[in-house]
């Protein structure tokens, strides 16, 4: 048993439940007790005064590889920045993705993160089995994992936007994504691992593989995501190459469900908005990555009016060099509001992206993104009581408005992974040198 209390707490329950001073009791992997003042039981104390808890934070989207490229193609656009960079991921192996994959997630820890996607589509040939290297680093650093296992097929020498030589074979691409839900796809209650089938974009895969990949999804019971309508450019290479829109594109390809959650939907119009919510597609929102590569801002509040789940993502490290989904919180607040006004989202619609949102997207609500009892003991627990937030009476207000707060504990599983802000699972100094290894591998 461990027992936080002292600590403000946000549960981000349906009815937006709060406690000014209350607990959240742990018991092996599960939580069995949240509320108000004091836990009557036994069990560890941990002294939360000062702090907020809350749900642990649902990554949505990532591309973990990235880290080893941070810092580059600063002032281009999507198709700019993804046209310097693919030559360079080409060079991908098994060591970049391993190191890239532990220093992403715990950095990731860090900021709040239990669960995170990761959606890798470069697979070069030879190079080594790049899945088990990113499965092997979540399990290391000891964050709930759900790997997309991506695919492209459509090279440049066939319109698409990436070099021949990092595309694969269409059936080959299929027969990989199988193979990687036999090897890792864990089905059963509390899965610390689940795997989803993610072609990467519709500028980068065939017709083919987009409705294969669906009818894949759906037979092997997994969950589907790609990148949709995250550009103004991508809207006119669908107009031009299929005569619609990417969402209509999507929809005619059997990509709307409450089985698939897209990276992006930036471009969205009144009919595309309406038929996510009448469908349950979700969406990853990731306001920072939109923002660098001055994509534009998702109509997040349209879509949470229309039902349409919607969680964070903090994107790839080399469009979002931040890498922190704590702070993507006060982003997509800051987003929705330069696009909709002041009332567009509150601090707490903001907490609800990040934790059921997210959990929604992944098809998990019922085990993860709120603290009620019997839901998995994935818990956040935020020191807001420091300089940066001392003042703020409301502690979800601290949280979403302030800097980003340091992370007191983070338990995943009610496993420890971050204390006092420290990372318990990995040295962060040793996770750093393999980051800069591997960015030396692939630009020097």
């Amino acid at each position: 048993m461990i027992v936080i209390e002292g600590c403000a707490v946000a549960t981000a329950d349906a009815d937006g439940t709060e406690f000014t001073t209350g607990h959240v009791a742990v018991d092996g992997d599960r939580i069995v007790a949240v509320g108000a003042g004091r836990y009557p039981g036994e069990g560890e104390r941990v002294d939360g005064t000062g702090c907020l808890a809350t749900p642990g934070l649902v990554n949505t989207h990532h591309h973990l590889y990235q880290w080893a490229t941070r810092g580059l193609a600063q002032q281009e656009n999507l198709f700019g920045w993804l046209t310097e960079l693919y030559p360079i991921w080409a060079r991908l192996d098994e060591e970049v993705v391993a190191a890239t994959s532990a220093a992403g997630l715990g950095w990731l820890a860090l900021s709040g993160c239990t669960t995170s996607t990761d959606h890798h589509y470069v697979y070069p040939s030879g190079v080594g089995d790049l899945m088990a290297a990113q499965v092997a680093a979540a399990g290391e650093i000891g964050l709930r994992f759900h790997p997309c296992r991506g695919s492209m097929d459509l090279g440049a020498s066939a319109g698409g936007l990436p070099p021949d030589e990092i595309v694969e074979d269409t059936e080959a691409a299929l027969a990989a994504t199988e193979e990687a839900i036999n090897r890792f796809h864990d089905p059963s209650p509390g899965a610390m691992v689940r795997i989803a089938v993610a072609p990467c974009s519709p500028f980068s895969v065939t017709g083919k593989l987009m409705s294969e990949s669906a009818a894949l999804a759906r037979r092997r019971g997994v969950r589907l995501h790609t990148h949709l309508a995250e550009t103004a450019e991508e809207e006119e290479y669908c107009r031009e190459k299929f005569g619609c829109t990417p969402v209509e594109y999507a929809e005619r390809l059997g990509w709307l469900g409450d089985d698939v959650w897209l990276a992006h939907a930036v471009h969205l119009d009144a009919d595309a908005v309406a038929a996510f919510g009448a469908s349950g597609t979700g969406v990853a929102h990731c306001p920072s990555s939109n923002a660098r590569l001055g994509a534009g801002v998702a109509p997040v509040p349209d879509l949470l009016a229309a039902g349409a789940p919607v969680g964070l993502g903090v994107d790839g490290a080399a469009s979002q060099e931040g890498g922190q989904l704590g702070a993507e919180l006060r982003m997509a607040l800051y987003a929705a509001r330069l696009r909709g006004g002041h009332d567009a989202l509150t601090a707490r619609q903001a907490l609800a992206l990040g934790t059921i949102g997210g959990a929604r997207c992944l098809g998990r609500a019922d085990e993860l993104g709120s603290l009620e009892p019997g839901k998995l003991a994935d818990v956040a627990l935020w020191r807001i009581d420091d300089l940066g937030h001392a003042g703020i009476d409301d502690p979800v207000a601290a949280l979403v408005f302030g800097p980003p707060a340091t992370v007191e504990l983070l338990l995943v599983g009610g496993r420890p992974v971050v204390e006092r802000g420290e990372l318990r699972t990995a040295d962060t100094r040793e996770l750093a040198r393999r980051g800069v290894r591997a960015h030396e591998r692939l630009v020097k």
